[in-house]
């Protein structure tokens, strides 16, 4: 380049990164790291030892809002500098009888899937990223039918008993990630783990057992609720996060406010005693009384006293700053919560009922907030809000009647224009229909979900959406359609429950239909 002696690198855009993490697209560097130092330092610990072929588990147990993830994304920046293969998995509170979502997810991410690929297109992208890691002879098979991709006439089906496919699937999933380490050192984050499907979890006992003679370090993290069966072993470490002290919530707040703008003493008071040292909220607190009190610059001299500024609790917050983002913006954040923690704009579109400008202002609004991320450009944009608290505080403003006709209007408009959800993810519909009160059409979903994880030997997600169709049912009248359906869904829960405990738990009592 003119004026320049050295060679400079020319870089072209082509596309949207395709990010999958959360925090990856939410965190814009605003919010500080506070307190975490011996926490990162034992996680590059493990690192090194992981990189030495000693493979090794980290497990971080807090309660919500503590900063988990973000304790996680901070280690994993911190890598950046180093060579190494980064696998991220996320589980869902709406996906738990979903056999195997993290790792589908992560396939389809790693395989580069999009929206508009045709099933040709996602079959050559798939047999691209198997060939890459040493398969064995039926892995593509495996994935495709994993994935819901058509084969077409290019491989034959596997003929293989669902369990004897669950076993093969689990298998080439490990010889994948072996085959990766062969390269470079792997850091694999696990997010939301107390969310993970029954199928994830049994694969996830093998893994750990496979990852202590590999280059890898696997973080997970979750709520305290869930007790993972792996602690105890050698290469397992067991890492409970604390609540920020006094003088660390001071300095957090003090880096969202900006050392130039020092909030009232009693002002900071309040805050720091009603968060109780929980950094989401500290950081939902504080954005809430700078947004009631304009951009903070003066906030000394016009805050008033204390008890009238800051809201009681999280929820209250969270509802403060949807409220002042205006009527519109509510609305339509009602709308992407009952929808799910991520929505696509396509999807909000259909539903909102608005015009492009509106839609694209109300959206616009939530993101310059900071609570919903984006990622692309509308129409084809995704949104993503940044907490689980802050899609439930959305969703529980909506009265019960127009929360119901919104979750049918979802199930419908999901039916209309993404018929192919149908049938890889029955259990999304069984969801907003038994939300919009409609029972028939939820037990019939419920159903089809259980058929569909039996096929894969996914056992306990059958049982369970099994059971909840049969709990739907019970809603019903009684009447000789129930009764066939009520027999139905208990001959399967019975075929499904007889390869889990035996043949006793197929024709015990509670089994039985009231006919």
């Amino acid at each position: 380049m003119k004026g320049l002696a050295a060679p400079v690198t020319a870089f072209r855009v082509l596309r949207e990164s395709g990010i999958g993490s959360r925090f990856e697209a939410l965190r814009t560097g605003e919010t500080p790291l506070i307190g975490r130092d011996d926490e990162l330092e034992l996680l590059h610990r493990r690192w090194a030892q992981a990189k030495a072929r000693r493979g090794q588990v980290v497990l971080i147990s807090a309660e919500p809002g503590i900063g988990k993830s973000r304790l996680a994304e901070a280690f994993r920046l911190s890598l950046e500098g180093e060579p190494h293969t980064r696998l991220r998995y996320f589980c869902s509170p709406h996906h738990q009888d979903s056999a195997l979502f993290p790792f589908i997810g992560q396939l389809e991410r790693a395989a580069r899937f999009e929206r508009e690929d045709t099933p040709e297109a996602r079959l050559e992208k798939l047999q691209a990223l198997v060939a890459a890691n040493s398969p064995a002879e039926g892995d593509l098979q495996l994935f495709v039918e994993m994935l819901s991709v058509p084969l077409g006439d290019r491989y034959p089906p596997l003929n293989l008993t669902p369990q004897r496919k669950k076993e093969k699937t689990f298998e080439a999933l490990l010889r994948q990630l072996a085959g990766l380490t062969r390269r470079q050192p792997i850091l694999m984050i696990f997010e939301d783990l107390h969310w993970a499907d029954p199928s994830s979890r049994e694969l996830l006992d093998i893994a750990v057992e496979e990852i202590a003679r590999l280059p890898v370090l696997l973080v997970a993290t979750f709520r305290p609720e869930f007790q993972p069966p792996w602690i105890g072993q050698s290469h397992v470490t067991a890492l409970s996060l604390r609540r920020l002290a006094r003088d660390e919530s001071e300095e957090l707040v003090s880096g969202l406010v900006g050392y130039s703008a020092a909030l009232p003493s009693e002002l900071l008071d309040e805050i720091i005693e009603r968060t109780d040292g929980v950094p989401l909220f500290l950081e939902e607190l504080t954005k809430a009384v700078l947004e009631a009190k304009g951009s903070g610059v003066n906030i000394a001299a016009s805050v008033p006293a204390a008890a009238l500024a800051v809201p009681a609790t999280l929820h209250a917050s969270l509802m403060a700053r949807l409220d002042r983002l205006g009527p519109t913006a509510k609305e339509i954040a009602q709308v992407g919560a009952a929808i799910g923690r991520e929505f696509s704009y396509e999807l909000l579109a259909v539903i909102a009922r608005r015009t492009e400008a509106v839609l694209r202002g109300a959206m616009g609004r939530l993101v310059d907030a900071g609570l919903v991320s984006q990622r692309g450009v509308p129409p084809q944009a995704t949104f993503l809000f940044k907490h689980a608290l802050v899609q439930d505080a959305a969703h529980s403003t909506l009265l019960r009647g127009p929360r119901r006709e919104l979750h049918k209007q979802i199930a419908e408009a999901l039916e209309a224009h993404f018929p192919e959800l149908m049938d890889t993810q029955p259990e999304v519909f069984a969801q907003h229909y038994a939300e919009a009160g409609l029972v028939e059409k939820s037990v019939s979903y419920w159903g089809k979900a259980g058929h569909r994880s039996a096929a894969r030997s996914a056992m306990a997600e059958a049982t369970a959406q099994f059971r909840k169709g049969l709990d739907h049912l019970a809603l019903l009248s009684d009447t000789p359609e129930r009764q066939r359906r009520e027999l139905e869904l208990h001959s399967a829960l019975g075929a499904v429950l007889m390869p889990v405990k035996g043949q006793r738990s197929g024709n015990g009592p509670s089994l039985c239909p009231r006919i």
